[in-house]
């Protein structure tokens, strides 16, 4: 028994050995492991991880509160995706939302002259009155579209002109057109703005050139998806250019239409607003058709709220955009809308009120 016992006990002691040396390797892995994990998870901040895509997905789904990397680093946001209740990034506060302000213009006087797709509506004709407003806007670097007295605008041209290219002087002659005055028109923004739950909203002017006249992106986000629930509107802000008769061809300032699942609405921009964009995009998320319609507002130019718009709409749907056959393209050959700032000698648009 005692050569047994000898016998037994290297067996014993290189099993021992065996088993630490197993555990340690195992305990190595796992270490390993976890680095690797850590540092593929921050090897790219704008990388989005198969956990992240499901998540945002269920989200979707759900309507539930979005992460806060949804939402822009600067100024406000806010979206509505489908018909879910609308969601409110942070600071949240009244702010200038410049030509944002109008998509409600348009929406009261689509809502007081309704039209059909088929329709062009009523004429408006141009006096020296709208020509010397005009002019005076002009001098004071707001964006217009050239007009001249006895000119007739169809509805939806004096629509086009205001959405599209973000005219200011035509704003006022919708106003005059549809209240009977500048003044009264304003006070039925502001009463259908309370209408709609918009609480910390006041317009000051039809077009949004005024600084005073101010939002949130929440509020914002109520009078689009009420816009965009008129076909006319929809089909406006989805055009990429209108003729007019005096001022020729113009150009929607929204670049990002038709690109990454963006089918309108509005831009602004002026110095105290920033950039500003009311937006609308379709994404499609495995083979289901999701509606996103959000503002941005407070951005550091018209440029940073086209990416943050685009980042959002990214973040919520969890990939890139595919292409969309629904979704109308920019034909080739289409000249780009720039900003205002960068046509050099084109009258049909100056530089402030929109930019663009």
């Amino acid at each position: 028994m005692a050569y047994s016992k000898r016998a037994r006990t290297p067996t014993r002691r290189i099993r021992i050995r065996r088993i630490r040396a197993a555990g340690l390797l195992v305990v190595i892995a796992a270490v390993a492991a976890a680095f690797g994990y850590q540092s593929l998870a921050s090897s790219s901040s704008t990388a989005t991880s198969p956990i992240d895509v499901l998540r945002s997905e269920h989200r979707v789904a759900l309507g539930e509160a979005l992460p806060r990397t949804v939402w822009p680093a600067y100024g406000q946001a806010a979206v509505q995706i489908g018909q879910a209740r609308v969601q409110a990034g942070p600071n949240q506060h009244a702010a200038g939302i410049a030509s944002v302000a109008k998509v409600m213009t348009a929406y009261l006087v689509l809502r007081d002259h309704p039209l059909r797709p088929d329709q062009d509506g009523a004429t408006i004709t141009l006096t020296d009155a709208d020509v010397a407003d005009t002019d005076r806007r002009r001098r004071q670097q707001e964006s217009v579209v050239s007009i001249a007295a006895g000119e007739q605008l169809t509805e939806r041209q004096a629509l086009q002109a205001l959405l599209l290219p973000s005219a200011n002087n035509i704003a006022a002659v919708l106003a005059r057109w549809d209240a009977g005055s500048a003044d009264r028109f304003v006070a039925r923004m502001n009463a259908t703005a309370r209408s709609l739950g918009m609480t910390h909203t006041r317009y000051t002017d039809p077009s949004g050139y005024d600084d005073a006249t101010v939002s949130t992106a929440a509020d914002q986000v109520r009078i689009v998806e009420r816009a965009m629930r008129l076909p006319v509107f929809a089909s406006i802000v989805a055009t990429a250019s209108a003729t007019l008769p005096v001022a020729g061809t113009v150009h929607n300032t929204n670049t990002s239409l038709g690109r990454n699942g963006f089918v309108g609405v509005k831009t602004g921009s002026t110095a105290a607003a920033g950039g500003c964009f009311a937006f609308r995009a379709i994404r499609w998320n495995h083979g289901k058709r999701t509606t996103i319609t959000g503002v941005v507002l407070g951005q550091p130019g018209l440029a940073a709220a086209f990416a943050a718009a685009d980042a959002m709409v990214d973040r919520i749907t969890g990939h890139r955009a595919a292409p969309d056959p629904q979704q109308p393209i920019p034909a080739p050959g289409t000249p780009p809308r720039m900003h205002a700032r960068q046509r050099t000698g084109v009258d049909v648009i100056s530089t402030r009120g929109e930019k663009p």
